[in-house]
């Protein structure tokens, strides 16, 4: 695609106004494509109702057309316009969990082009939390698709620097609100069939939801420790390889003991070899691996600050120059899904069981 000179401003949220990012309301208006914060990852904004707009973003990003963009709102209003037949179950979801890191998946009315939904007569819509996310839709006056704002495949960006890193020279403009909050993307519902399903862990739980609207089942792709064939996919992250790392990530599971005994077995053999290893781990394991470069997620006892940190880590072993890597299993805390969900995709579901290799 034509190179463009991508143009980043950098907001002081302490003395933020909404005036400060009318020129990158007005690029929307304009059919250009603005990334920008939330309060899960930076996205890829453009007008969700402009089928020009929708390539452009799939082509920005190199991502497949047949792959849904999610459509950022500012209000629950929005709801009737882009989507029909809306039950209660989503004005009770929205009425817990938005502005907030909640997605919903509903049929879509005309108006939304099939370029927006990947072809898909659903559209996935979103209420985003993050004070410059709403002020951008708000200011531009338009309902906007965005997916992550990184090249498709790469993990996605936290930071406005990713995004920098990814698309620079393909998007006009970036809007840099500092590190997110959240970490990974939205948790997806759809309520579209006979019964709520997940198409996408994240930081609202299944316990969350069934608060809320009762019994919601995860659909068998999302669980699933292996790929899944022949996907349509109804949501972002279905279908394609997401969230890699340039090096191969190979996900450890097992008892402690015998998780930290393998990867360090395996560092030692690559490191022989002349390979660049690093470990994804914790704080209270960290201290059990033998690799040059071993990176914490944090405390295990902080549960829900564990997402925090995921796509930067990959990153940065990106920038190390890393070709194996190695990650514990995180099956026991209280975001086990989503941050499973994105580790099974980024390491292309190669698992090991350390309890049967010990």
């Amino acid at each position: 695609m034509e190179k463009t000179e991508t143009k980043l401003l950098k907001i002081d949220r302490s003395s933020f106004k909404e005036t400060d990012i009318d020129e990158a309301a007005g690029i929307l208006r304009q059919g250009g494509l603005v990334a920008f914060p939330t309060e899960t990852v930076y996205g890829l904004g453009g007008n969700a109702l402009d089928e020009t707009a929708a390539a452009r973003i799939y082509a920005a990003k190199g991502r497949p057309s047949d792959n849904p963009l999610i459509v950022h709102i500012a209000d629950v209003a929005s709801l009737k316009e882009l989507a029909k037949n809306v039950p209660e179950e989503a004005y009770a979801l929205a009425d817990a969990f938005w502005p907030g890191p909640l997605t919903m998946i509903l049929n879509k009315k005309p108006c939304v082009p099939d370029g927006t939904t990947g072809g898909l007569k659903t559209v996935a819509i979103r209420f985003p939390a993050d004070d410059i996310a709403l002020a951008l839709i708000r200011r531009s006056g338009l309902c906007i698709a965005a997916p992550s704002a990184n090249a498709s495949g790469r993990p996605s960006p936290t930071t406005a620097q990713h995004v920098y890193d990814d698309l620079n020279g393909r998007i006009e403009y970036i809007l840099d609100g500092g590190p997110v909050n959240i970490g990974v993307e939205s948790t997806i519902i759809d309520l579209t069939g006979e019964k709520p399903l997940i198409l996408r862990p994240g930081f609202i739980t299944r316990e969350d939801l069934e608060k809320v609207i009762g019994t919601v089942e995860y659909d068998k792709a999302v669980v699933s420790r292996v790929p899944k064939a022949n996907i349509v996919a109804k949501a972002p992250g279905m279908k394609y390889r997401h969230y890699a790392p340039k090096g191969e990530l190979v996900i450890v599971e097992g008892s402690r003991e015998n998780v930290a005994r393998y990867i360090n077995r395996r560092v030692e053999e690559l490191n022989a070899g002349g390979h660049k290893t690093g470990v994804i781990a914790t704080d209270e394991t960290a201290p059990l691996y033998k690799s040059t470069t071993v990176l914490s997620l944090g405390k295990r006892t902080e549960e829900k600050a564990l997402t925090h940190r995921l796509f930067a880590i990959l990153r940065e072993f990106d920038d190390l120059g890393t070709d194996h890597m190695f990650t514990e299993s995180f099956y026991d805390t209280v975001l086990s899904e989503a941050i499973m969900n994105r580790l099974r995709k980024a390491a292309g579901y190669k698992t090991v069981n350390a309890d049967e290799e010990i």
